[in-house]
């Protein structure tokens, strides 16, 4: 199994890196299959009973497809597993996203506070699907048709952030340039760039934009993502050519606050930027 370093709390600790057909969805992938041979039940019959074809209940036990977490509870029952399939679900749902991300995807989906700072391109919360494959189908270096729509789904999925209850406060800051960078066309650029004026007329978000003529620049050493979870821990994420960290130590912490609080300041107001983003559009 292959291992990657995952720095937080001050300390290095060594987690388990897997992918689709190895590691965590194996694992699952076995248990299934024993569950389902004690239940004396063949593929085809255990899929009818959960509404998935047998080829795919194939797919779930040889760790090459991702089972949902409704399916999960589902064959738990039907398979009498005791809640033994069910316990593995968070794991299992954490290996939809590629491995440097997994730590991030798991504090953002308990966020209560979110505050990202982008420079390179539409952050994945508030991509459009047709921007999502267009990213992902450019990225290197190349993913295979399934994975690339394994991750198209599993960064869909984060977006459920929008309609949850009660509703995080969610704040963008984007650099004008990534607006005007036509990513998968002209069709695929201005159905994003409508997208994201329609999130940013949610009461929750707020969409600011880093405008090119503004000669002071607080976050030219990259992106970043803020977070405060239910607890009131305060968290930061940065990430580069998939090398990933999750920062939980207060003074580094802060000192990302304080860059994003300047960004803020340094960016267009959100109605200046909403103009902006109405007038790229108007211009093409």
């Amino acid at each position: 199994m292959v291992l990657r370093e995952v720095r937080g709390m001050g300390d290095e600790v060594q987690q388990p890196e897997y992918e689709v057909g190895t590691g965590m969805l194996c694992v699952f992938g076995r248990q299934l299959k024993l569950f389902r041979e004690r239940a004396g039940l063949d593929r085809a019959k255990l899929g009818s009973l959960t509404g998935y074809s047998a080829s795919t209940i194939a797919s779930f036990e040889q760790g090459r497809r991702i089972p949902p977490p409704k399916f999960i509870d589902q064959v738990d029952e039907v398979l009498e597993a005791g809640g033994v399939l069910s316990a593995s679900k968070e794991e299992v749902a954490r290996a939809q996203y590629p491995a440097f991300f997994r730590d991030a995807a798991k504090l953002e989906a308990e966020a209560v506070e979110l505050h990202v700072y982008d420079s390179q391109l539409v952050n994945g919360l508030l991509q459009t699907e047709e921007y999502v494959r267009a990213v992902f189908a450019m990225w290197q270096p190349l993913l295979d048709e399934a994975l690339i729509e394994q991750r198209v789904v599993a960064r869909l999925s984060r977006q459920e952030i929008f309609s949850r209850r009660p509703a995080p406060h969610l704040s963008f800051v984007i650099e004008e340039a990534v607006l005007l960078r036509p990513l998968g066309g002209q069709a695929v650029w201005r159905g994003q760039l409508e997208h994201l004026m329609l999130i940013a007329e949610k009461r929750n978000v707020v969409v600011q934009v880093m405008p090119l003529s503004h000669q002071e620049h607080a976050g030219l050493a990259g992106p970043f993502t803020l977070m405060e979870v239910k607890d009131g821990r305060r968290i930061a994420y940065t990430e580069v050519q998939g090398d990933s960290r999750v920062h939980t130590e207060r003074q580094r912490v802060r000192q990302l606050e304080r860059t994003y609080g300047i960004l803020r300041a340094q960016a267009h107001t959100p109605t200046e930027s909403l103009a902006l983003i109405e007038r790229i559009l108007g211009e093409r």
